[in-house]
């Protein structure tokens, strides 16, 4: 029976949701960010995914933010992590957690400062501003290595999910995140 909150041997409906769910939009960031890295300018795929890399931060953004608080309220209820391989998790998954608010707070940040300002899909967030707030762009200059620190400590994440707990431990960690017994 699935249940909403979290329990000792499942993830409940809505971490799972939003681990999946988020999981895929943070695929298809990366793919916008790796895109124009790669790709020549001008090139068709490159722009299309490109463009819609500014709302999907701001997207995920919130998301972040909705699934650290429901993280936070279901701690209690999930599995204790133990040891130096459980602290290791926990610093891991702190990181992770750190990074993506980090990554988008840095351009939402100098968006508000910018003479360009933001709007979400059309829906003015911050004005354009006359003349720039400097201190607030400093922080995004590293948004893009924050992005691929990010990216990296996220494939650590799956790495370890599928080698440590999967193959090594077999101790059901995937299967308690994809609700199978």
């Amino acid at each position: 029976m699935a249940t909403i909150k979290d329990t000792p041997t499942r993830y409940g409906v809505i971490s799972r949701v939003l681990h999946w769910g988020m999981a895929l939009l943070f695929a298809a960031q990366f793919a916008s960010a790796a895109a124009r890295a790669l790709l020549e300018r001008e090139n068709a795929l490159r722009e299309t995914l490109w463009s819609y890399h500014t709302n999907l931060g701001a997207t995920l953004f919130v998301l972040v933010a909705l699934r650290g608080i429901w993280g936070l309220l279901n701690i209690p209820n999930r599995p204790p992590h133990s040891g130096a391989i459980g602290t290791a998790a926990v610093a891991g998954h702190v990181a992770i957690y750190a990074l993506m608010f980090l990554v988008p707070f840095t351009r939402l940040l100098a968006s508000a400062g910018s003479e360009r300002g933001f709007s979400y899909f059309g829906i003015p967030i911050f004005p354009a501003r006359e003349t720039e707030i400097a201190w607030m762009q400093v922080p995004a200059n590293l948004h893009g290595e924050m992005g691929w620190l990010l990216l990296a400590l996220i494939a650590g994440h799956i790495a370890m999910a599928v080698v440590w707990h999967g193959i090594i431990q077999k101790d059901h960690t995937l299967q308690r995140m994809t609700g199978g017994q």
